[in-house]
């Protein structure tokens, strides 16, 4: 190697040291964004989690037995409360031993 191509070659480590330099700069500043945006959010899911938890707790608790009020209704109207046939009509008022074990059950 003469001293023409050696400088040529420092000249080129050298620029691609200075185009790397920048992308680590853009790198650490992207993230340096990233990280500001992501503690404002932590901030905001706190305290959303927060009134969440307020109006949730001044919200009645729904009973299962109201559900079940529904389920009997439907039932006695003359359809299937069960799984395999929900919704569908009984036949001349039958009753359903699947649907009565589900009305049934504790």
């Amino acid at each position: 190697m003469d001293k023409s191509e050696l400088f040529t070659a420092f000249d080129d480590v050298s620029n691609n040291l200075m185009e790397n330099f920048a992308q680590v700069e853009l790198m650490k500043k992207k993230m340096q964004e990233i990280m500001e945006e992501n503690s404002q959010l932590r901030l905001e899911n706190a305290k959303l989690r927060e009134r969440l938890s307020d109006v949730a707790g001044k919200m009645p608790a729904k009973s299962s037995s109201q559900g079940r009020r529904n389920l009997e209704s439907i039932y006695e109207d003359g359809f299937h409360v069960c799984n395999d046939d929900y919704g569908k009509r009984r036949d001349d008022n039958e009753d359903c031993l699947f649907c009565m074990e589900l009305l049934n059950r504790e």
